[in-house]
C-alpha cells in the first residue's frame, strides 16, 4: 500500500512538472542570438547600480514586479517584444525521496508573458522610490493544497528571448546599527545591545559576561574541580553575582546517539548547580546540547582520517566504530566539555534597603559632599532600575548641584539614561552640554558627548558639520581617550556619512567610506555585535564579499552568536561558490547544533518565511537538508 501510494506521488508529480513545462508561449529558449537578442537587457543588468533593487511579490492571486528604480526599469524594457513572465514553482519538486531533480529551464508552470508597453504603461509609484506592476495571476487550481509551497521566478525577456532567469530569495532583515561605542559610566560601560532577526523579539542580557570552557571525561558528567576553579575564583574576586548563565554542552560523536544526548544534559545540570550554588539570587539559565561535529570535522582536516568529511553522519558513525574510535580518541577528548557564558551585574552592596532608602542616603552623601559613598550608592540605584524594581524616573529625586566636583556624578546619571533607553538621546545629549560647561577638559564626559553626537546625526536628530565631527573625534585623544576607542567613532563617522551619500546617489563618495572602515576595522577589538554591525553594513551597500570575509571565522566556532551565524548563511546560502567549499558543511552543521529548527525553516517557501525551497537545486545543500531536516 505504501509503495502503491509512493508510485502514485511520483507519477502525479512527475505529470505535474510535465505539463508545467509545455506551455512555453512565444518566449525562444534556444539561445539562438541570444547576444544579439537579448542586446539590451544585457546592456541594463550591466549598468545596474548595485544599489537597485528588485522582486516580485503576491496580493491574493496577483503578481507584481517591483523596483525601485524607474529609469532603471525603463531600461531593461526598451524594445516593443521585451518584457517579463513569471515562473511558479511547486515545493514537492524537490521531495527528498526522488533521487535526482529533473532538469528544465522553466521548473514550474510559466505564466503567460507581459511586454514593454504594458509593462510602462501599468507601472505606478506605490510609495516613495518603490514602483510596482502586475505581471499575473495564480491559477486556482494550483492554489488547492499548494497554498504556503509555492515559489515565483522572473524570467527577462528581451524579443522574445529568455535572456535572464532569475529566482526571488527572502533574505531575512536584520536592523542595522553602529559599532557599540558605550558611555562611560565609572568605566566604559555597555548596554544590552543584541542581534536580532526581524522575526525575534527583544530580550535583555546583562551589560558584562564571562566566557569559560569546562572539559569532561568520557562518560562522566562530573567535573574536575581544577577545571571550574577558574570559574569560583572570578565570581569570588569579582563585585558582581549572575543573572543568566548559557551553556552549550557538548559529546563527541562516536557512540550512541540517545547516550550522547543524555550525557549532554547531564554536564549541563552539573555546571548549573555548581555556579547556582555559589549564590542566593536565583539565575536565570539556557541550556543546548549536540554532538561536537562541528569540531570533528575540523579537527580532521588535514589528517589522514580527512576522508570521513565526504560521508553522512549514520555513514561517519558506522565507519568508526570500535577500533577506530579508540585510535581516534586523541581527537575526541577534545569535544566533550560545556562552553559556559555568564552574565553579570553588580552585586547588591545594600540588598535589604528599599530604592527610597538608598536614595535619602545618596542625596545625604551628596550633601555632605561624601563622593565615594555616593557614587557607590547611585551606582545600587542603577542597579534597582536594571532589574526593574524601579523606574527610571528615581533619577530626577537625585539631588545633584550643578558644580564642577559633582561632574562624574551627573555625567553618571546622563550616561545611564542613554545607554538605559537611547530614545533619550537628544535629551542626554542637552543635558551633556550643560555638563561639559562645568569641566570642559572631562575626557568622560567630551567621549560621551562626540558618541551621542554621531548616533544623534545618523537619525538627524541634530545637524552636524561633518569637518567639525572629524576634528572633535581626532581632538579627544589629547584627552587621553583610548586610540581604539575614537578609531571606533571615526568609523561610526564613516558608517553615518555612508549612508546621507547613499541617499544622494553620491556612490563613488560613499565607497571611499566604506573603504575607510574595510581597511581599518582589522585594527580594533570587535564584540559579536561589532561583526554583525559590520557586516551589516557591507552587505548593505553591496559588498557581500567583504561581509563574508569578515564572519566566515568567526562562525565556524561552536559559541559562535547564533543570530551572527544565521545572518552569515543569510548571506551566503545563495552564493554557490560558497556553498560548494568542503567547510560549508561544517558551518551549516553549526547552525543545525544550535538551532535545528530554525535552520531548517530556510528551506521552506518564501511565503512560510523560508529564504527559497529552490536552494535545494544546489545537489549539496539539498543533501545536507535531507540528512538533517527530512522528518
Amino acid at each position: 500500500m505504501v509503495l502503491r501510494s509512493l508510485i502514485l506521488f511520483l507519477f502525479v508529480l512527475l505529470f505535474t512538472q510535465t505539463s508545467f513545462c509545455q506551455q512555453t508561449y512565444d518566449i525562444d529558449f534556444s539561445g539562438k542570438d541570444r547576444d544579439k537578442k537579448c542586446k539590451s537587457c544585457i546592456k541594463a543588468f550591466s549598468q545596474k547600480p548595485k544599489e537597485v533593487k528588485y522582486a516580485i511579490s503576491r496580493k491574493d492571486n496577483g503578481l507584481y514586479f517591483e523596483v525601485n528604480d524607474k529609469d532603471w526599469f525603463g531600461s531593461v524594457f526598451k524594445n516593443e517584444d521585451d518584457g517579463l513572465a513569471v515562473d511558479v514553482i511547486l515545493k514537492n519538486r524537490y521531495d527528498c525521496s526522488l533521487e535526482n531533480l529533473p532538469k528544465s529551464q522553466v521548473k514550474g508552470l510559466l505564466l503567460k508573458p507581459v511586454y514593454s508597453n504594458t509593462l510602462k504603461s501599468n507601472l505606478k509609484e506605490v510609495e516613495e522610490g518603490l514602483f510596482k506592476v502586475k505581471i499575473g495571476e495564480i491559477p486556482k487550481d494550483i492554489l488547492v493544497g499548494n497554498e504556503n509551497e509555492l515559489e515565483y521566478n522572473i524570467l527577462f525577456i528581451g524579443n522574445k528571448t529568455l535572456c535572464r532567469y532569475y529566482v526571488t530569495y527572502n533574505l531575512d532583515f536584520y536592523s542595522r546599527d553602529l559599532l557599540d561605542t558605550g558611555m562611560y559610566l565609572d568605566e566604559l560601560t555597555y548596554g544590552v545591545k543584541q542581534i536580532k532577526s526581524s522575526e525575534q523579539q527583544e530580550f535583555t542580557t546583562s551589560s558584562k559576561t564571562l566566557k569559560f570552557i569546562v572539559p569532561f571525561k568520557k562518560n562522566k558528567s562530573s567535573y574536575s574541580q581544577a577545571d571550574i576553579k577558574p570559574i569560583y575564583d572570578s565570581l569570588r574576586l569579582s563585585n558582581y553575582n549572575v543573572n543568566i548563565l548559557k551553556i552549550k554542552a557538548y559529546s563527541s560523536i562516536e557512540g550512541i546517539s540517545s547516550r550522547n544526548h543524555e550525557l549532554q544534559e547531564q554536564r549541563a545540570k552539573s555546571i548549573t548547580k555548581a555556579i547556582q550554588g555559589f549564590q542566593i539570587p536565583t539565575i536565570q539559565t539556557e541550556v543546548s546540547t549536540s554532538e561536537n561535529w562541528v569540531e570533528f570535522f575540523k579537527d580532521i582536516e588535514g589528517t589522514k582520517y580527512e576522508a570521513l568529511k565526504s560521508l553522512t553522519k549514520n555513514e561517519i558513525r558506522a565507519k568508526i566504530a570500535g577500533s577506530m574510535s579508540r585510535e581516534m580518541e586523541h581527537i575526541f577528548k577534545n569535544h566533550r566539555k560545556a562552553v559556559v557564558e555568564m552574565g553579570l551585574v553588580n552585586k547588591e552592596l545594600d540588598q535589604g534597603k528599599s530604592v527610597n532608602e538608598l536614595l535619602y542616603e545618596f542625596n545625604k552623601a551628596v550633601e555632605g559632599e561624601n563622593l565615594d559613598k555616593a557614587n557607590k550608592l547611585q551606582t545600587s540605584i542603577f542597579n534597582r532600575i536594571n532589574t526593574k524594581e524601579a523606574p527610571l524616573s528615581v533619577l530626577e529625586n537625585m539631588e545633584i548641584p550643578k558644580q564642577k566636583q559633582f561632574v562624574k556624578l551627573l555625567n553618571k546619571n546622563s550616561a545611564f539614561k542613554y545607554i538605559f533607553d537611547e530614545r533619550l538621546g537628544l535629551i542626554v545629549y542637552n543635558e551633556l552640554l550643560d555638563i561639559e560647561k562645568l569641566d570642559s577638559e572631562n575626557a568622560d564626559i567630551l567621549y560621551n558627548l562626540t558618541a551621542l553626537k554621531i548616533f544623534l546625526w545618523r537619525y538627524n536628530a541634530i545637524d552636524v558639520n561633518e569637518s567639525d565631527l572629524m576634528r572633535e573625534i581626532k581632538a579627544l585623544k589629547k584627552n587621553g581617550v583610548p586610540n581604539a576607542l575614537t578609531l571606533r567613532l571615526m568609523i561610526n563617522f564613516h558608517i553615518v556619512r555612508a549612508e546621507n551619500l547613499m541617499e544622494l546617489r553620491d556612490y563613488e563618495e560613499k565607497d571611499k567610506s566604506v573603504d575607510f572602515i574595510n581597511e581599518n576595522y582589522k585594527k580594533i577589538a570587535l564584540s559579536d555585535y561589532d561583526y554583525f554591525s559590520l557586516a551589516q553594513f557591507f552587505s548593505y551597500y553591496a559588498h557581500s564579499d567583504l561581509a563574508e570575509q569578515l564572519l566566515k571565522n568567526k562562525v565556524r566556532s561552536i559559541d559562535t552568536d547564533e543570530n551572527l551565524l544565521f545572518y552569515y548563511l543569510n548571506l551566503t546560502l545563495i552564493n554557490k561558490d560558497l556553498t560548494e567549499k568542503p567547510n560549508y558543511r561544517l558551518i551549516m552543521l553549526n547552525a543545525r547544533n544550535i538551532n535545528k529548527e530554525r535552520f531548517c525553516k530556510l528551506f521552506n517557501s518564501v511565503e512560510k518565511d523560508g529564504i527559497t525551497f529552490q536552494l535545494l537545486d544546489n545537489v549539496y545543500l539539498r543533501k545536507t537538508y535531507c540528512e538533517n531536516c527530512n522528518n
